[in-house]
């Protein structure tokens, strides 16, 4: 894989040419190359403190780059997204945007953007929170519809509703635009290319993100193999980190296999009346049932917040919460969790339950305290995970941790890092409800894997308040979803169950329940034109192969175990070179093949999720 080369008979509006720049002594960029074609949708990815943000600054023109070329076509507008903007000096947020429009540009296109994002344009910019800081610089660099536009985290501090709607309006634009972003669900929905920053240099892919993580791996095992022709040791040393995310990609296929069933098993307890009113047995008293709440009903002066909700949740589930900032989220969380008396309705909550929380303020840690004495209280050398002693050593490398970092200080962590060490400490406390308000915010791509296998591997029940779709089609078994003032509704399945159950996500209206509807749960009516509902069921090939691909699966997996068990013997390359590459092109097409029995099996289990309940 060489550096990125741009695609098309076109030249490009925007090139960079083997750029080079150092950080105090460090080459942060080695010949960096970028191409931009008009109308060109791509992300910019890698891992955090690769150098994407400085990159993209450079595209910008804001940061002088050692040596190397940038070349943008004359008569190219080129406009820049920073993660943290300066609205200072300006009289209003309608100022500001405006301030960002060239002679002829349409002022309305300022307001519109400003009322779409929540603003009204008189907002005063110094006693503007972060978030809406954000969403007006957002609107200041969308507002020319520049022929460039350059975004670095532009859903940070964005609710679900904000995201879709700018989702849509980049669609709309005539802009060639570039991302970076954590949020994997807007790079999937957005980009046609990915440009990856590695160890200094980029790779291009011409397709969307959604391919991307597949072939980053090939390109890493590739160059792991090469390398370890020359040095082994190097490479189990210098490679641990991605061999551990990759694995963790791998794990988490399998670990949507059993939310998958598990959805179905929370499907199939409503579907049989699990519902109703609870006898007090022995078994929910010890712990199985986590909270019950009927009709539960909060007003704050006189604003409706929730109105008559009813859920029950059981040990074990992951319970997403969704709906726009505002719409009471918190307030909800409260009260199921005990921490709010509502105004009506009762509140039923388990036995011997001890509750874990992680909020989107986050603790400040202290600055002066080593990554070790931070996980360890400052005593010893183990981390107590649940009833089971760990040295610290290890924990800190199951959270993408290097042991040679034990002793650093948090000052010098970065802000992925400062998040990843929170969650080591939350997560090594004891608990069996796990309560995380906006968990994903700052935290890259791998960081979000860890959450992920992090909490399937949890014994106990989560509760999510989070925008990111994706993650939470990952992890939770049910959504409740705000519809409207005061109304919350839950839904069995991930994010994108529940939009194919509402014809939409949390901007869309309140699906109409028929009442022969009502009996099946919160399944949606959709009628034909003789007014008789319509169930369509797989095919019989579909069928089949839902029933035989995990036997394929599991056959494939005892191949690539045997290969790895060869690949362990320390003495094979020297002994047999043409043996161990042998068996290295035999394993990794072997792990292909899973990858791609995998995907074919979540498509078909989502695709009779769809049409079966």
């Amino acid at each position: 894989m060489g550096p990125c080369i741009c695609g098309g008979m076109a030249p490009p509006i925007l090139t960079l040419r083997n750029v080079h720049l150092t950080f105090g002594g460090t080459p942060l960029l080695s010949g960096a190359e970028f191409s931009l074609q008009e109308n060109e949708r791509t992300c910019l990815v890698g891992r955090n403190g690769s150098g994407k943000s400085t990159l993209l600054k450079i595209m910008a023109g804001l940061v002088e780059h050692d040596s190397g070329d940038r070349f943008v076509q004359p008569g190219t507008t080129v406009r820049y997204l920073p993660q943290e903007p300066d609205l200072a000096g300006y009289a209003s947020t309608k100022a500001y945007v405006e301030s960002g429009l060239a002679p002829g540009d349409d002022p309305y296109r300022a307001r519109y953007l400003l009322q779409q994002l929540g603003l009204t344009g008189d907002e005063d910019p110094a006693v503007l929170s972060g978030g809406e800081a954000r969403r007006c610089a957002l609107a200041r660099a969308m507002a020319p519809e520049p022929d460039v536009l350059l975004l670095d985290e532009p859903t940070n501090h964005l609710d679900l509703p904000a995201i879709e709607w700018l989702e849509s309006e980049l669609r709309s634009i005539r802009s060639a635009i570039v991302i970076i972003s954590h949020d994997r669900r807007f790079l999937e929905n957005l980009s046609r290319s990915v440009v990856w920053l590695h160890h200094g240099v980029t790779r291009r892919l011409d397709k969307g993100f959604q391919h991307f993580e597949a072939w980053r791996d090939e390109a890493v095992e590739i160059e792991n193999r090469d390398r370890h022709k020359l040095d082994r040791k190097l490479v189990a040393e210098t490679d641990w980190l991605h061999k551990g995310v990759t694995a963790r990609r791998k794990r988490n296929m399998g670990r949507l296999r059993a939310l998958h069933a598990l959805r179905e098993q929370r499907q199939q307890q409503r579907r049989t009346g699990t519902m109703v009113a609870m006898s007090a047995s022995s078994s929910e008293a010890s712990g199985k049932l986590v909270c019950e709440v009927k009709g539960i009903t909060k007003a704050w002066a006189g604003v409706p917040v929730v109105t008559d909700f009813s859920a029950r949740i059981l040990r074990g589930d992951r319970v997403g919460i969704v709906g726009p900032n505002g719409a009471g989220k918190t307030t909800l969380l409260d009260m199921m969790t005990g921490n709010l008396v509502p105004d009506a309705g009762t509140v039923r909550l388990g036995t011997n339950l001890q509750i874990n929380s992680l909020d989107q303020r986050r603790e400040v840690l202290d600055d002066n305290a080593s990554l070790k004495d931070v996980l360890t209280g400052g005593h010893g050398d183990t981390v107590s995970v649940g009833d089971q002693p760990r040295h610290v050593m290890g924990y800190m490398q199951d959270f993408l941790f290097l042991p040679e970092q034990a002793r650093t200080p948090v000052s010098a962590l970065s802000g992925g890092e400062r998040g990843r060490l929170l969650l080591a400490r939350a997560m090594a406390l004891p608990s069996n409800l796990l309560v995380l308000d906006e968990p994903t915010n700052d935290l890259d791509l791998e960081t979000l894997d860890l959450l992920q296998e992090m909490l399937a591997d949890y014994a106990g029940t989560v509760f999510l308040v989070s925008h990111d779709r994706g993650f939470l089609d990952r992890v939770a078994t049910s959504i409740i979803v705000w519809e409207g003032p005061g109304q919350w509704r839950e839904y069995v399945g991930g994010y994108s169950d529940m939009a194919n159950q509402r014809g939409g996500g949390v901007t869309a209206k309140e699906t109409v329940k028929a009442d022969k509807s009502k009996k099946n749960g919160e399944e949606r009516s959709s009628s034909s034109a003789s007014g008789q509902s319509v169930r369509r069921k797989l095919s019989f090939k579909d069928k089949h192969a839902l029933e035989t691909l995990p036997k394929q699966m599991d056959a494939v997996q005892s191949e690539i175990a045997g290969h790895e068990k060869a690949l362990a013997d320390a003495g094979l390359f020297s002994r047999d070179a043409a043996a161990f590459q042998k068996a290295v092109d035999a394993l990794n097409a072997a792990q292909a093949t899973l990858a791609q029995l995998e995907d074919q099996w979540l498509e078909l289990e989502m695709k009779r999720e769809q049409m079966e309940g």
